[in-house]
């Protein structure tokens, strides 16, 4: 079992979850989380836009059941189109089509999006569809090819680890794209499992999209993908406002504000909200690094209210003893 799997299993854990939702950010979470409602997250956003960075705003939540709770997510997301209007920030919102009753109904799903992307379109804001786990793969694609007939602030994301990347960046060439590497579980037989391979395609889609496509946000925390980038935009004249760097909010904040000053364009990915667990363990998952920050601020031994992640945490510690 690798240190990946273990976490994404951990962020599908429904317990935990709701235990999550019950102690709020004290468990460590508000180092990599915006808060917990609007005005904490206008809050941030400003922040960072006094740095020189745009924001993407992620209303947390994900692969909801009940149509209330996808309406009320969709009602919230309004809300902070009016919030980012109102408040006159540089930011634009990532949605997940699941949060929204992809899994209800396409139909219901459908027209959630729409109102959000039509009211987004009311003040020249982007929505970028985030994309999730391969089954909700074609579905979000559908949803993206059926609203851009009518509107144009909108894109998608592309994900390094499936095979079928490269055609479908070809495919959505002339749309913003955020290029990642991809932070679910799946099978061999639709998806790289070799960080290798992974990190070869991610910079394969990175170079294609440079060269042919729209506008390019790369998502990255390795520096050796960032100077690989800044070399590879000079050598073939790309236009500086043809891409951006991305970086999740509260991870490598340094740099963040460094590539700022050097004068590129940078936003970065701000995720607020009551039901962080699920992208919090999921960005453990991606940047197994960063097990000494959750270790301390999540797993430490004074939440012994929380004994399933407490039995975590003993197993991490095991798997860690191991890789060693």
């Amino acid at each position: 079992m690798t240190l990946k799997n273990f976490f994404i299993g951990l962020s599908q854990n429904q317990i935990l979850n709701n235990m999550a939702k019950k102690y709020g950010l004290k468990l460590g979470a508000q180092s990599v989380v915006a808060g917990t409602n609007i005005d904490e997250m206008i809050e941030s956003v400003s922040e960072l836009n006094t740095h020189g960075i745009s924001a993407t705003i992620d209303n947390l939540g994900e692969f909801v059941t009940e149509k209330k709770d996808a309406t009320d997510a969709k009602n919230q997301i309004l809300h902070v189109i009016e919030a980012i209007h109102a408040n006159n920030v540089n930011a634009h919102i990532s949605v997940k089509a699941t949060q929204l009753g992809l899994d209800i109904d396409e139909d219901f799903c459908f027209e959630n999006i729409k109102e959000i992307v039509s009211k987004a379109s009311k003040y020249d804001i982007f929505i970028n569809f985030d994309q999730e786990d391969y089954s909700h793969l074609a579905p979000t694609f559908r949803l993206l090819d059926v609203l851009s007939k009518d509107y144009d602030n909108i894109g998608t994301v592309i994900q390094s680890y499936f095979y079928e990347s490269m055609d479908n960046i070809e495919r959505y060439k002339d749309y913003r794209l955020r290029i990642v590497k991809g932070a679910y579980k799946e099978p061999e037989e639709l998806a790289f499992q070799d960080k290798k391979d992974i990190d070869e395609n991610y910079l394969k889609l990175i170079e294609y999209h440079l060269q042919h496509g729209k506008f390019t946000s790369i998502a990255t925390h390795d520096h050796h993908v960032i100077n690989h980038v800044k070399q590879f935009v000079k050598a073939h004249d790309i236009p500086a406002d043809q891409f951006e760097f991305q970086m999740l909010y509260g991870f490598r904040k340094d740099l963040q504000y460094e590539l700022a000053k050097e004068g590129y364009n940078f936003c970065t990915y701000v995720p607020f909200g009551n039901d962080w667990y699920a992208y919090f363990m999921r960005r453990l998952a991606e940047r197994p690094q960063n097990m000494n920050l959750m270790l301390k601020q999540v797993f430490n031994k004074k939440t012994n209210t929380l004994v399933g992640i407490g039995a975590g945490a003993f197993l991490l510690g095991r798997l860690s003893k191991r890789k060693k």
